[in-house]
Order: structure tokens, then C-alpha cells, then sequence
């Protein structure tokens, strides 16, 4: 539950100052994603949020993230759903979904060095004039992710550890809705009758467009990027909202 009192939208009467619930947004077991390092005796990450605007600067809804163990978890778990919160934005309220991770490779976007973009810019137009697209429409997958770098919307804002000063490192990202076109679109979501299309312009199939991802928009097509430190013994987290 979230008792902080700094909600942008003040709670109307007849519900008062009472705490919000908070949403589930990610859970995610190890044995479905290999790659992603857990704290010793963890095997399950777990993201939640209130789901009201918080004026802590980024204006955004206000997050908590868990490492668990599963086996813990499960024996304290209660039965019938879970409270809903009394009210919300609905642009942080998540639709039910599964996933199934899919490995990708990408690169820098907004994170490549500045001499390193001016070095390839010209391999960069050739690319461009070649293939039909632009590198920077497909460095880095804008869907919501494991690892990689963050999909800036807007200028990179990596944090620094507050315990040690070390720069962090990105843990996740919960972005917008996911896209319905592209290279980054998964091969299960992609229209069978477009195999011939090159995998930058391939669409979806129009009959799964409208049921997969969260069907959350996080301010204009955003994201929420979640950072570690595993240098130190607790694993310290923040995150960083852009939109």
C-alpha cells in the first residue's frame, strides 16, 4: 500500500487520505530469464507501483521493486485477488499479460559517445541510403526489456549509486505500449502474410494488434528504467521516468 501523502491527484470525498494499493507491473522467475543476475537467495523480481503521479520530480507513478524467493512468497501468499486501488491514472494501471522473453541483440542510441557518433555518421547515411532506415530507428528495442540500454525518449540521465558513487547499471525497462511494426516487433506477433518484408518494416498480425502488452502509454510513449548497483551488499536500486 502507498500512505505517501504527495499524490498529484489529491484523493476525492468520500475516500479521503486513506493508503492506495499498489499495482503489480513485473514479475519475473529466474528460470525464465537466465541472463538476469539475482541477489544470493533470490529467484524472483517483482515491480510494483502506486498508480497516481507523484510529485518527487519526475512526476510520475512512484515504484517499489522486490527481490524474493519464490518458495517464501508462495507459502505467504493469500488467497482471492488483490486490492484494487480506489483511484488511479489510468495511464499506470496495467492490463493482465504474460511474457515470453525473446533475446535480442542491440546497441547504443542516445548512449553512444558523442566523438563515436561523429566518427560513423557517414556509415550511418550510407546505411541509411542502402537499407530504407535509420540507425538510430533500430540500435535499441523500444519495447519493454531485460538489460540493454534504456529506450531514452529523452536525454540519457544514468544514475550514480548513492552508497558507493559508481555509475548504475540498468536492470529494466517497462516502456510504452509495445510497438505494432519494426524490427523489434517479436516473430510471434509478426503478420504470416508478410514474410517477404524486410524485418524493419514487417507489421503486426492485425488480429493479435490489439491484445498483447500492457496497454499502458506512461506519459507520451515513455518508459520507466529501473537501475542497480550490485557492487553493494543490498543491491540498491532507483529509477528514472522520462516520457
Amino acid at each position: 500500500m502507498c500512505a505517501e501523502q504527495d499524490h498529484y491527484k489529491p484523493l476525492a470525498p468520500p475516500v479521503g487520505p486513506e493508503p492506495v494499493a499498489m499495482v503489480p507491473v513485473v514479475q519475473l522467475y529466474a528460470r525464465d530469464v537466465p541472463d538476469l543476475v539475482f541477489p544470493a537467495g533470490a529467484d524472483l523480481l517483482q515491480i510494483l507501483w502506486c498508480p497516481l503521479v507523484h510529485e518527487d520530480g519526475q512526476y510520475a507513478a512512484n515504484p517499489r521493486l522486490h527481490w524474493r524467493s519464490a518458495v517464501v512468497t508462495a507459502a505467504g501468499a493469500v488467497a482471492g485477488e488483490p486490492p484494487r486501488p480506489h483511484t488511479a491514472e489510468g495511464d499506470y494501471l496495467p492490463r493482465p499479460c504474460t511474457l515470453s522473453p525473446t533475446t535480442a541483440v542491440e546497441y547504443p542510441n542516445w548512449d553512444l559517445p558523442e566523438g563515436l557518433n561523429a566518427l560513423l555518421g557517414e556509415r550511418f547515411e550510407a546505411l541509411k541510403e542502402e537499407r530504407g532506415y535509420d540507425y538510430f530507428e533500430v540500435a535499441t528495442t523500444q519495447q519493454s526489456k531485460v538489460g540493454g540500454y534504456p529506450a531514452w525518449t529523452q536525454q540519457p540521465d544514468w544514475p550514480d549509486c548513492a552508497d558507493c558513487g559508481t555509475r548504475m547499471e540498468h536492470l529494466l525497462s517497462v516502456t510504452a505500449t509495445e510497438p505494432g511494426m519494426g524490427r523489434w516487433l517479436p516473430l510471434n506477433d509478426r503478420d504470416p502474410r508478410q514474410d517477404a518484408a524486410p524485418s524493419w518494416r514487417v507489421e503486426a498480425d492485425p488480429v493479435a494488434l490489439d491484445t498483447f502488452g500492457h496497454d499502458m502509454c506512461l506519459g507520451d510513449l515513455g518508459g520507466m528504467y529501473f537501475f542497480v548497483c550490485r557492487r553493494c551488499p543490498d543491491t540498491p536500486y532507483t529509477h528514472r521516468y522520462d516520457c
